[in-house]
Order: structure tokens, then C-alpha cells, then sequence
């Protein structure tokens, strides 16, 4: 009988033995390599929270030298990438006036004039859209002047036929007249903002999705969530300026998250530029209005869309109900929300928040109140900056959440920036990208 020969079984247990160790010493490289990785990104996350990296003279400075006014790095780029307070003295030219979206532009900067339809065409629709710092989906209707506000039918402008190749504005392509020949007036609608989905911080709310609220965002500082915002068009986010005051002046932590439910999500954008209102007072809480621009245009779609700014003299009455959204705290010193809350809460006549029994004298002009005097309901620390809407046929952000007595106590309704006050600055400050 022959002997048969044991070495080829055991040549291939010893490959498999070494296949295996092979393996494993990849498997402990690999993961060394992650752990290291994780360290690293915390070591680097900790160490811009404390410090700032002065990339030409090779040093540190404190975070909490950088943005103060004073030139720590030898190059000074400790002062280049900083919130910026920025002041607006005109009047901006261009503006829509109430719920049909009436276009009316700044005459010889003193008088404002309806512009008529005729002649209007598609490319002045895209220019008078572009002013108001648009360029998604601009398009305009005819509206009999006769179904009018009276206010509206005082001056009208009509197009000549002067520089219409090359004109950077509306206004310089229009001359006044009496009346409109076409009988005919021009609304105007820039964006498909504010549309509206299903059905009909916040304390006394419930749980909601983001493609309910899809212009919904979360401000993050060091990559983590401090205020909400609003997204009004592909760059630009509104949030509430007191978010940016003291040490996160810096726009190097400063990132933002969209299109997301959850406030735990990844992914955050990082910021161009955030500008405030310079009126702002840090004090008295008024003109608490901040611009955003994204480094880059967002991709709209279903959980990333914009809401819509309001026309002027947008009318809203006592009692209208409006929806405040956000992951802030869902009780007064409790936690910050996971899932993104909603609450409807009535709008308060501004003589009553403004009486001396509710905030008195604290109330100025530029908010507006909103909420229960029982309480129960309302936004909360972790909410600031995010958006209060009001819908027609599309929803409008007519408030961002501001400051208020605590959370929902009795008496201390929620206060919110009246951004019907603000348009003016707003336009404004979105026209510096176009």
C-alpha cells in the first residue's frame, strides 16, 4: 500500500495560519490608524476652540484674541475672517408691496411709483428679481390697476427705451407717468420659496420632519448647535444677531446645517461671511437681525428650500396663527431637542406686549410678539435665530425668535424681530453678492 504524503496539508495550514496573522496585524494597523484619526480630530477640534493658528508667523494666539479689534498675528489675519456689523443709510430702489407682490421702484430717491405692465418682458422680470437678490425662478403677472390699494395708484412708471442692453437696475430703465396705457401693473415673484407641504425649542410643541420646514437651519459653533436660522434663498441664511456676539466672533468655527430632522446630524457648510445689523444693541435686544452666506450655493429640493421674505405692509392681525420651529430647549433650563419641534402660537397685538403689565418700553417698533399670555407655548434658549412663519399661499418669515421672559411662563410671551422692519437692510445686504 502506498504512503501517502502529509506535506501539502500542512504547507496549507501554515499559508492560512499566515493569512490569518496577516489579517490581523492589518485589522490592529487599520484600527490603531482610526483611534489615532479620532484623536487627532479632537486634539485639532480642542485646540481651535482655545487657540487661533497665525499661518504666517507660525503661532497661537487665544480664540478669544481674535475678532477683538486688535492686530495679535504679525499679518493681522486674526481681524480678515470676522463677523462684520455692517450699516445701511438709503433706501433700497426696489420692493414689493403687499399680498399681491406689487413691484414698486425708488424714483429720483424720493418718490415711489407702480410699475406699469407695458412692454414688460421676461428679461426685466429677471432684472428687477436679480436686485432683490434672486436669480431662481423669477416671474411675473399682470394685475388690473383699477383692483388696487389706493396707496398704490398715486405714481406709476413705464419703460423707455433708453439702455435697456445694458442696464445694471430697474429703476434706471423707467420713467414716471400718470397712469398705466395698458390699464395693467406688474407683480412680481422671485423664487419658488415658501411652498407649501402636507398639512397643517420649543416648549408645549411636537415632533415635525424638515421637509416640513425645509428653510429650517442649524447655526453650529465649534460643531455644535447654538442657534436656528432660516434660509431665504441658495447662499443666504437670516438668523438673529445676538447669536454672534462675544466669543464667536470668528467665522473659521462658525458652520451650518441643512436640509436635516435631526440636530445631531453631520454635514454642516461652512460660512463666507455673517453680517449684522449695526444698529443692533446687545442691551435693549433691538434690530436682533444677522445675514449668513454660505461659502458655496446649496442644492435645492425637498428638505433644503427657501421661505419666502414678506412684502411690504404684509398684513397680519391679532390672533393670525403662526408656526415658530426649532431644537431648542423643550422645557426652561432642561435639554436641547434631537428632532426638530413645531408650535403654532398666535400673534399678539403689539400694544399689548408693549403694555407695562407684559415688557413695557422693552418692546421697541422692530418686534413683534407672539404666543399665549397663560403660557404653555413658545420658543426657548437653543431656538434664537430661527424662523416665524405665516402662511397665505406660500409661508412667509415674518419673525426671528429673539429673547423673551424665560420659556413659556405665564405673562412673557415669546419677542421676535419683526423682518417686515428689516427688509430694507436685508435686500440690501443680499444685493453686495449678485
Amino acid at each position: 500500500m502506498p504512503v501517502q504524503s502529509r506535506r501539502l496539508p500542512k504547507l496549507q495550514t501554515e499559508r492560512k495560519k499566515k493569512r490569518l496573522r496577516f489579517a490581523l496585524i492589518i485589522c490592529c494597523v487599520l484600527l490603531i490608524l482610526a483611534i489615532l484619526a479620532l484623536a487627532l480630530h479632537y486634539i485639532v477640534r480642542h485646540v481651535n476652540s482655545k487657540f487661533y493658528f497665525c499661518a504666517q508667523s507660525l503661532k497661537f494666539i487665544p480664540i478669544e484674541n481674535a475678532c477683538d479689534g486688535k492686530f495679535e498675528c504679525e499679518a493681522g489675519e486674526d481681524e480678515l475672517n470676522c463677523v462684520s456689523r455692517v450699516k445701511v443709510n438709503t433706501t433700497y430702489p426696489v420692493r414689493l408691496m403687499g399680498e399681491n407682490l406689487i413691484l414698486q421702484v425708488l424714483v429720483h430717491d424720493e418718490t415711489w411709483s407702480t410699475v406699469c405692465a407695458d412692454d414688460w418682458k421676461s428679461q426685466h422680470t429677471r432684472l428687477a428679481c436679480q436686485q432683490l437678490g434672486y436669480t431662481q425662478s423669477p416671474r411675473s403677472i399682470q394685475v388690473p390697476v383699477r383692483s388696487l390699494h389706493p396707496d398704490l395708484q398715486t405714481a406709476f412708471s413705464v419703460l423707455n427705451n433708453e439702455g435697456q442692453e445694458t442696464s445694471e437696475n430697474i429703476q434706471s430703465l423707467l420713467t414716471m407717468r400718470d397712469e398705466c396705457s395698458s390699464g395693467s401693473v406688474i407683480s412680481l415673484s422671485c423664487s419658488d420659496c415658501g411652498e407649501v407641504v402636507g398639512e397643517d425649542r420649543i416648549i408645549g410643541g411636537m415632533d415635525t420632519t424638515i421637509e416640513m420646514w425645509p428653510w429650517q437651519v442649524s447655526l453650529r459653533w465649534d460643531m455644535q448647535h447654538l442657534c436656528g436660522g432660516s434660509l431665504i434663498s441658495t447662499r443666504w441664511i437670516i438668523g438673529a444677531a445676538h447669536c454672534f456676539t462675544g466669543k464667536a466672533k470668528g467665522l473659521g468655527q462658525w458652520s451650518v446645517l441643512l436640509g436635516q430632522t435631526y440636530r445631531t446630524s453631520s454635514g454642516a457648510v461652512s460660512v463666507k461671511s455673517i453680517l449684522l445689523n449695526e444698529a443692533h444693541d446687545s442691551v435693549s435686544r433691538d434690530y436682533d437681525i444677522a445675514m449668513v452666506q454660505l461659502a458655496t450655493d446649496v442644492l435645492l429640493g425637498a428638505t433644503m428650500h427657501p421661505v419666502c421674505l414678506p412684502p411690504y405692509q404684509l398684513s397680519i392681525m391679532e390672533g393670525d396663527e403662526l408656526v415658530v420651529t426649532g431644537w431648542g430647549l423643550q422645557q426652561e433650563n432642561g435639554q436641547l431637542s434631537d428632532v426638530l419641534q413645531k408650535a403654532m402660537v398666535p400673534l399678539i397685538d403689539w400694544s399689548v406686549c408693549s403694555n407695562a403689565s407684559v415688557y413695557g418700553s422693552a418692546v421697541t417698533p422692530r418686534m413683534l410678539c407672539a404666543g399665549f399670555l397663560k403660557g404653555g407655548v413658545d420658543s426657548c434658549q437653543g431656538d434664537s435665530g430661527g424662523p416665524l412663519v405665516f402662511l397665505l399661499s406660500r409661508w412667509y418669515l415674518v419673525g426671528v425668535v429673539s429673547w423673551g421672559g424665560g420659556c413659556a411662563r405665564e405673562g412673557q410671551p415669546g419677542v421676535y424681530t419683526d423682518v417686515g422692519q428689516q427688509l430694507n437692510w436685508i435686500y440690501t445686504i443680499m444685493s453686495m453678492s449678485v
